[in-house]
């Protein structure tokens, strides 16, 4: 082992002095170019410049250029290498120090959201034992006791142990908010119990709301309006209110809700969503909580109520609608509504809330959503995917004041509404004409304009349009405005410059069929396009 380490120590000692001996002689050659020989290069140069000729002296001229330029650039290049690698060196500094700074905000976060559901389980606790806070503050000196915040009488009903369960049960809990509702409605019967006078027909529930809306909200809509309103409920869970503003587009559904003595719960779509944690939240994997939003919520809570409810998104062409509501658009197409379930999170756990199922959310079948939508340059397009799923009513100008009873509002169950629309199904069929018409339409759409009106078009019309005359509306005019907003709608995408004898060979075909003043709503709008073209 002796002679080992003494030849290990002289191998480090001839490796460390050739390195030094290395880096002396790159030093030395540097010092000798530029200091010992650089008297040599004059010497050498008036040597031979006895016998140069002037051709010479210019290539003399033009060589040290070239050698400087060259000894100037390799030096510059040098130093933009040395200052990029000083930044290079400094930007993953800071960026080390960013993700320290990252995971200490993130550390202080979590404390707080935990410091902020203790505050809040204690508040609750406080309420709960007559301590009240701002505007529900108990005033003592009234009672005849102690006067402020604190008294012994008022410390003495505070449980401290009762506090510190509340606390670990909402700490414990992913879902706070759904949680919240679940103790909400433990004690609450949602039983809907209708009266004689409740029990009406669908066009006497369309005046009924129609002179509800104008005597107690000051609403004005027509019995036409408010029938494609509800055959369009009949029709699908999504409902587009398309216009100008200031037409009552947010104002329908919310009167809607107040006459079936709930409250809408309308939602701000904003222009940043993307994706569908933007509307029901997401799981925090950090905190370990779900981010609830206030459509979760409403959401959740439907699915304790009997009613007739209705979530309004509103402006909610803001964003790309395909993105963040994606999700519902594809599975309120499933035809079995056992799977109409959003999912929330990967697993259940046992403190999750009760109406949970395999860590989803279902979509019941009393819930509507109501889109309002502008046009304008602030907005997205609405695409087809969107148009084909939902009904649109278009709302461009206000009703007409008229004077109406006063008028109060209903209570309705889900299921009422529902057998109103079935009795409504068996009563009233598309008729063979006007079947044996759209297949006639349907040829002479795709053959010109190639565009088909699908099963699922077909479908839509086949609903929605008995359901309009159940509403006490007549047949043409609602085969009209569901082939002028389904089928016809989808002619702004062409190229109608080269189309303008198509256009005007359907409106005489539309003429011939239904007669010279039947389908008032498609021609309308195909002679508009036509100018338009």
């Amino acid at each position: 082992m002796n002679e080992f380490a003494r030849y290990y120590i002289e191998f480090i000692i001839m490796l460390y002095d050739n390195i030094i001996a290395f880096f002396s002689a790159i030093g030395g050659a540097f010092g000798k170019a530029f200091s010992t020989d650089f008297v040599q290069y004059f010497e050498h140069l008036s040597t031979w410049a006895k016998e140069f000729p002037v051709g010479g002296w210019i290539m003399v001229v033009i060589v040290n250029i070239l050698q400087i330029a060259f000894l100037v650039f390799l030096f510059i290049k040098l130093i933009q290498l040395l200052t990029f690698y000083i930044k290079f060196r400094r930007k993953e500094i800071e960026k080390d120090e960013l993700l320290y700074e990252i995971a200490e905000l993130n550390q202080k976060t979590s404390e707080l959201i935990e410091e902020k559901n203790k505050i809040m389980a204690m508040k609750i606790a406080q309420i709960g034992s007559g301590i009240g806070y701002g505007d529900d503050l108990i005033d003592e000196r009234a009672l005849g006791g102690q006067s402020g915040y604190g008294s012994s009488n008022v410390t003495n009903n505070y449980n401290a142990n009762q506090a510190e369960e509340e606390i670990d049960e909402y700490a414990g809990k992913r879902f706070t908010k759904l949680t919240q509702v679940d103790e909400k409605y433990s004690t609450i019967n949602t039983a809907i119990v209708m009266g004689p006078d409740n029990m009406v027909t669908l066009p006497q529930l369309i005046e009924r709301f129609v002179n509800f809306s104008a005597s107690q909200m000051r609403l004005y809509y027509t019995t036409y309006t408010i029938s494609l309103f509800f055959a369009g409920m009949a029709t699908g869970r999504i409902i587009i209110l398309e216009g100008i503003s200031g037409t009552g587009k947010t104002s329908l559904p919310y009167s809607m809700s107040k006459f079936f003595n709930n409250n809408a719960n309308i939602v701000s779509v904003q222009p940043s969503w993307r994706d569908k944690a933007e509307i029901i939240g997401y799981l925090n994997e950090f905190t370990k909580k779900f981010n609830e939003t206030d459509f979760l919520k409403a959401l959740y809570e439907i699915n304790y109520k009997e009613d007739i409810n209705y979530i309004v998104l509103d402006e909610m062409n803001l964003a790309r609608i395909e993105y963040y509501f994606a999700e519902f658009l594809s599975i309120m197409e499933m035809p079995d509504i056992n799977e109409w379930k959003i999912d929330l999170v990967p697993k259940q756990e046992n403190n999750d809330p009760k109406k949970l199922t395999d860590g989803k959310v279902m979509v019941p079948q009393n819930v509507w959503f109501i889109g309002t939508a502008n046009k304008d340059d602030s907005t997205f397009t609405i695409t087809d995917k969107v148009y084909d799923r939902a009904t649109t009513i278009f709302l461009n100008a206000k009703a007409d004041f008229f004077d109406a009873p006063l008028t109060n509002p209903i209570d309705m169950s889900y299921e009422y509404l529902k057998k109103l629309y079935d009795d409504g199904f068996k009563e009233n069929t598309l008729s063979l004409k006007n079947v044996e018409n759209l297949k006639v339409l349907d040829n002479f759409i795709q053959d010109n304009f190639k565009i088909a009106f699908g099963n699922r078009i077909m479908r839509q019309i086949k609903t929605f349009v008995p359901a309009f005359m159940s509403c006490g509306q007549p047949e043409n005019v609602g085969l009209d405005y569901i082939i002028g907003t389904k089928i016809l709608k989808k002619f702004e995408s062409l190229n109608l410059a080269f189309l303008k004898d198509e256009i005007m060979a359907l409106i005489n075909l539309i003429g011939k069929i239904y007669g010279k003043d039947g389908f008032t709503y498609s021609v309308k709008y195909l002679r508009d396009l036509y100018k338009m073209s």
